[in-house]
């Protein structure tokens, strides 16, 4: 699957929802602040800077000070919480759910820089700082979740009769807080709460070793090529990159290749020594399973065991089924029919696409069996063959720039808005851009968008996008803050960034997310944005990809990086023409690494060996031998570095059968464009957030339940006849 590593880091939730998509937790406009955190020096913990609504002060962060400011931070909200507690007056929406949620106004601004720095600027440094924070944050959460006297103000208002007379959005409130608090284990005795915060905590720890471990490989290993044939087949700016990554390392002369995905693909797609491919995809898929220092098959029973543990306790039969609880699919067999009607097609497609690259390598005497390091190499020569389409010269109209002018006009079209970019706000990294976002017609800002595009040490691989603050009214009329963090190979200084078409739809999905975030319009912060369940978050951003592809953006912003022409009609042609070509390879992909972690954590308590079960696993679902999973388990910190996607990797083809059905709602009236679909598409799911059941939010937009077929018609699948 092309898309990102965006994962949900889901805390508690007396945070916001917070998502790697989101990973930090809002920080909003308060006057209930201590007078300790105010007169403290640490600039973690002061308000952030007025202009733009409020901005963080990235400029003037410390490692150092991360934990003394959680440490005033927690004792901050451990008060505001021991007062909504204690509280002698009877439980009411006002002084109860409504005061809960304007708590944790430092902790949320702590947290929110934290996570900044702990996707983006890894180091030894931050990894100590993680190791105590990790624990500590969760062990805070549980503190607040099994708050016996405070889960029973909760219980009184949700189960109260004056309920009813709450508006809709303070009923949604209501029912997330009674949910998410049962959930967390708040009906639990004392012992069994005990018991739960310390496995919350001791899986918190194994998290942060697994997801150093991961960053590790990924920015420690790399290939290094000193043979310039070695490089033969790869484009120049891939090989300018390679270049320049070698110089950083003190290796002038060399090429390195690194060990991400997007250093890895374009070298397995392009280069022609068969033998500097195995290697290369040998080094990517060995990530974590290495044997050494940062192997992390050790690390996954413990997980396992932790996990299937607290499902018991909280009353579920495993850990996927406590995680479906409050999903869109609600059990894992719901999911897993999903994910086995879409697989068997896959397959079917993967053993045709196999024998066509057998074919042609046999007739240019290649004399080999197709293998997964070859996938990738021979999947194109097969489109050139077929389709005339060579992907290097789509590239060409790639430029990283102009697409992201086409990211803004997409948002101006459909959702009326406007990105001007500013240069007096403090960022985290010197590639990082800032842009104003305002409505057309009012001029009101709605929020600032930052672009981090670039590859470098100490970053986490792949696309995401997060919230440093989410939109709200309970507070004021506070604007959200977003950002979108991707991982594209940096060229040479003055030369244009070329992309593929795959990381240009990867670019707009993450954009899709910032949409959601950035077209908020609701009063509680734990409803907004991308506050919504796993299997629905990814739809938004899913659907946006399929604005790439229309003529609007592909006529204005797809330009040749030398003369500047528009790409060619008769190219054009050729993309849609190949649309469905190597769809086997993409879903398989994706499906196994989805099947795999749902029957990992329904296998229970049950011992599990990561590389016996990952094999035999897959040789029980007849896994095409010429290709692996895209996140092998040692390093899928999808669902290893939290629980977030933990048991709902499924979510990303839930989602897909979700955006393939509500484009068709534009298809079928005036176009991608069409004004009406547009502001049912905003007003029904791009600026609710999770004020409404997610099922609900759909059928309100696209006025009946999702089918599959859009799906299935979309990849060049067999539709299979509804019994």
């Amino acid at each position: 699957m092309k898309k990102h590593t965006s994962s949900i880091k889901i805390v508690y939730p007396v945070l916001c929802a917070s998502l790697l998509l989101a990973v930090g937790c809002t920080p909003k406009k308060s006057d209930n602040a201590t007078s300790t955190t105010m007169n403290s020096n640490n600039p973690l913990v002061q308000k952030w800077d007025d202009r733009y609504n409020g901005i963080p002060a990235f400029d003037k962060v410390k490692i150092e000070d991360f934990v003394p400011a959680e440490e005033i931070a927690i004792a901050e909200q451990r008060n505001e919480i021991k007062a909504i507690a204690e509280n002698t007056e009877a439980p009411t929406f006002a002084n109860t759910v409504e005061a809960l949620e304007k708590t944790g106004i430092t902790r949320k601004r702590v947290e929110a820089v934290y996570y900044v720095w702990q996707s983006n600027m890894g180091s030894s440094a931050l990894d100590s700082v993680q190791e105590i924070m990790e624990p500590r944050i969760a062990g805070f959460g549980d503190s607040i979740t099994q708050n016996t006297a405070l889960f029973k103000r909760i219980d009184a208002v949700y189960n109260s009769p004056e309920k009813e007379k709450l508006t809709p959005e303070q009923q949604r409130l209501c029912f997330k807080y009674y949910n998410n608090f049962v959930l967390a284990g708040a009906k639990l005795d004392d012992k069994s709460k005990a018991r739960v915060a310390e496995i919350n905590q001791k899986l918190a720890a194994l998290f942060t070793k697994f997801n150093q471990h991961q960053l590790a490989d990924e920015g420690d290993k790399f290939m290094e090529i000193t043979n310039a044939k070695d490089l033969d087949g790869l484009p120049e700016e891939v090989k300018a990159a390679a270049a320049g990554a070698a110089e950083k390392k003190g290796k002038k002369g060399s090429w390195i290749i690194a060990n991400t995905r997007s250093s890895i693909e374009p070298f397995l797609t392009d280069a022609t020594n068969r033998a500097m491919r195995e290697k290369a995809w040998r080094m990517f898929i060995s990530r974590g399973d290495n044997g050494d220092a940062n192997d992390n098959n050790a690390i996954i029973p413990e997980i396992l065991q932790l996990r299937a543990e607290r499902a018991k306790l909280l009353g579920y039969a495993t850990h996927a089924h406590w995680r479906l609880a409050d999903k869109m699919a609600k059990t894992p067999e719901k999911a897993m029919d999903l994910l086995m009607s879409v697989w068997t097609p896959a397959v079917e497609r993967v053993h045709e696409e196999v024998k066509d690259m057998q074919q042609l390598a046999d007739k240019e005497g290649a004399k080999i069996k197709i293998e997964a390091w070859d996938y990738r190499f021979y999947a194109e020569k097969v489109r050139k063959a077929k389709y005339d389409l060579d992907q290097n010269q789509v590239k060409e109209y790639l430029q990283l720039e102009k697409l992201r002018e086409g990211l803004f006009y997409v948002a101006g079209e459909l959702f009326n808005l406007e990105f001007t970019q500013v240069n007096d706000v403090p960022v985290f990294h010197q590639d990082v851009r800032v842009f104003k976002v305002i409505n057309k017609t009012s001029g009101k800002q709605i929020g600032l968008w930052y672009f981090d595009p670039y590859a470098r040490k100490g970053k986490r691989s792949g696309a995401w996008m997060t919230a440093y603050r989410d939109q709200e009214k309970l507070n004021g009329e506070i604007t959200t803050i977003v950002s979108n963090n991707c991982n594209f190979i940096k060229g040479k200084d003055g030369e244009p960034v070329l992309i593929s078409l795959e990381d240009a739809r990867t670019l707009f999905h993450e954009f899709g997310h910032a949409l959601h975030g950035l077209n908020s319009n609701v009063t509680y912060p734990l409803l907004s944005g991308t506050s919504v369940v796993t299997d629905y978050v990814e739809f938004p951003s899913q659907l946006l990809e399929r604005w790439l592809t229309t003529p609007e953006v592909l006529n204005k912003f797809a330009l040749h990086y030398k003369t500047g022409a528009p790409i060619p009609q008769a190219l054009v042609d050729k993309i849609n023409n190949a649309s469905k070509f190597n769809t086997g390879f993409s879903t398989v992909e994706t499906l196994s690494s989805a099947l795999v972690d749902m029957k990992i954590h329904l296998a229970g308590d049950a011992k599990i060996d990561p590389k016996t079960f990952e094999k035999e696993t897959l040789a029980e679902l007849k896994m095409p031998s010429e290709m692996v999973m895209r996140h092998r388990l040692p390093a899928f910190g999808h669902i290893f570095s939290s629980d977030g996607y933990s048991a709902g990797y499924y979510s990303y083809c839930w989602a897909d059968v979700l955006s393939a059905d509500a484009f068709a709602a534009f298809t079928e009236a005036g176009g991608p464009y069409d004004k009406a679909v547009a502001k049912r598409l905003y007003d029904n799911i791009f600026s609710v957030g999770g004020t409404i059941d997610e099922a609900t939010a759909y059928r309100n937009f696209r006025g009946h339940e999702p089918s599959t077929d859009a799906l299935m018609i979309a990849k060049g699948f067999k539709v299979v006849a509804k019994k």
